[in-house]
């Protein structure tokens, strides 16, 4: 492990690149990352970085927003594959249609779509923005929300807002369900519960708190409880246990795993930095549309 640790990092020296990692991701891959966050974070430090190559450990969806956002810059990914099956519910012809019947609605995406998507909307959001975002625009026109109906319903409850949502999901997210909520509060009594707004409604319902993971990280250091479970993709409970060595976290269900958010390992890692592919490129023009709406989204302070 050591000896492919430094390999890494002698081509990350070597290649003046940057790491940027999911809190989804392997523990070892989070380890080695120069910054790891949330969807919001990182596409935010993906506009800062001072580098020429950015290793994005995530899945491609990603990958392309940072591409987006750095065009001057290599952007690689170790897998290539790896996908998003939400992101892929929804294709930019499939959006073109829906606006075709609604001409005067807004377009939104969350930032958990392709490029080819994000081209087609006037602003994206993220789960850990996505309130601050839907609540900053014109009141009084009709709102399309895609891919994810369970966010979009989310913030819609609780703007008081009725959105037409399309109807994707997270697959892993969907795995939650009320039962096993209930089952991890019987098995850790007291504990509070936090899921991710990706879940469906019955699970945010029987839940302490619904956050992103950003914000998971943040309640996990203000919070004065000495257990918490987590609903979320396992993966987050690295950085959570990281961060707060003082205490216990649970999975709601250790099943509830990406298989593409683990596509990415040291060895893959290495190898991208090595040669220098796969690189993530976007068409000029679809990356031009796309970036209207990642910007308008960071706009929003």
């Amino acid at each position: 492990m050591s000896e492919i640790v430094n390999e890494i990092n002698e081509l990350k020296a070597r290649r003046n690149a940057v790491i940027l990692a999911h809190n989804y991701q392997r523990a070892e891959v989070q380890a080695i990352a120069d910054f790891t966050g949330d969807s919001l974070e990182l596409a935010r430090r993906a506009t800062q970085v001072d580098a020429d190559v950015i290793v994005f450990c995530g899945v491609y969806f990603m990958a392309e927003t940072a591409a987006i956002l750095n065009p001057a810059k290599t952007v690689l990914i170790p897998d290539a594959s790896a996908g998003c099956p939400m992101a892929d519910m929804i294709t930019g012809t499939q959006l073109r249609e829906l606006k075709s019947r609604h001409p005067d609605a807004l377009a939104v995406c969350y930032v958990n779509s392709t490029a080819d998507v994000k081209a087609e909307c006037d602003i994206c959001v993220t789960s850990g923005n996505a309130e601050k975002v839907m609540a900053s625009l014109p009141k009084g026109r009709e709102v399309i929300f895609v891919p994810d109906q369970h966010l979009g319903g989310y913030i819609a409850d609780r703007l008081g807002e009725k959105y037409i949502l399309w109807p994707g999901y997270c697959p892993t997210h969907a795995r939650l369900t009320a039962n096993r909520i209930k089952a991890a509060r019987e098995a850790h009594p007291g504990a509070p519960v936090l899921v991710h707004p990706e879940c469906p409604a019955d699970v945010r319902a029987v839940a302490d708190a619904c956050l992103s993971t950003g914000g998971m990280c943040a309640y996990a250091r203000e919070s004065s409880a000495k257990e918490i479970i987590v609903g979320t993709e396992v993966g987050i409970l690295h950085r959570l246990r990281t961060e707060n060595p003082g205490k216990t976290f649970w999975p709601v269900d250790d099943s509830t795993l990406c298989p593409n958010m683990k596509k990415t390992t040291l060895e893959n890692l290495r190898d991208c930095l090595r040669d220098m592919t796969p690189r993530v490129t976007v068409e000029p023009e679809i990356a031009r549309r796309a970036k209207r709406a990642i910007d308008a989204m960071l706009e929003v302070k």
